[in-house]
């Protein structure tokens, strides 16, 4: 029975803000509803071996996730800074919103990345098997929610930060496409 962790990278962006918000669930019961979906093989290939996204629609578990998409339009306003994720990370462009009304969250994936991946970049910070190191509240309407550019071009270039990744030119287009009709929206409140 494979075991799953809460990764030290999600516990220092949760800090951060700006991503997806949860409201009376822990990151442990996230970790361990994680871990029955994964022994149970419930799950879908990630980007890479040994990346794998666990969807859960339960409406009860879903509730507890708050999705921080708005959907741009001309009244949107951004707000644009040079920042990092963490220490040892290049800086980058990030772009929030900083109006909009969030989406309703219908699904959640859990992404986990296993043991042997995470240490590729000495990223490892569980005894366990798997370790969730993200998950997002995908709205209402949104087949398919994709990875951020500066996340691709992170893990394509194996910068710091990174974890080795080669994408088609039809995924960089997705992505870019996608993230120029929504953004995240920052609500540091």
């Amino acid at each position: 029975m494979d075991s799953v962790g809460v990764s030290s990278f999600i516990i220092d962006q949760m800090k951060r803000g700006g991503k997806t918000k949860i409201v009376n669930i822990s990151l442990d019961e996230i970790a361990k509803k994680a871990e029955i979906k994964l022994n149970q093989k419930k799950i879908k290939d990630g980007y890479r071996d040994g990346v794998v996204i666990i969807e859960v629609n339960d409406p009860k578990f879903c509730q507890n996730f708050i999705c921080p998409i708005v959907k741009v339009n001309e009244k949107t306003k951004f707000q644009t800074k040079v920042t990092k994720r963490r220490i040892g990370e290049q800086n980058y462009i990030q772009i929030k919103a900083l109006n909009g009304e969030k989406l309703k969250t219908i699904l959640v994936e859990l992404i986990l990345y296993r043991k042997d991946v995470l240490n590729e970049t000495n990223e490892s910070s569980t005894n366990s098997d798997w370790e969730l190191i993200a998950f997002h509240a995908i709205p209402d309407g949104i087949e398919k929610l994709p990875m951020k550019p500066v996340t691709m071009m992170r893990n394509q270039r194996q910068l710091p930060g990174g974890t080795k990744a080669h994408y088609s030119s039809q995924e960089w287009a997705d992505s870019i496409h996608f993230w120029q009709q929504y953004a995240l929206i920052d609500d540091n409140d």
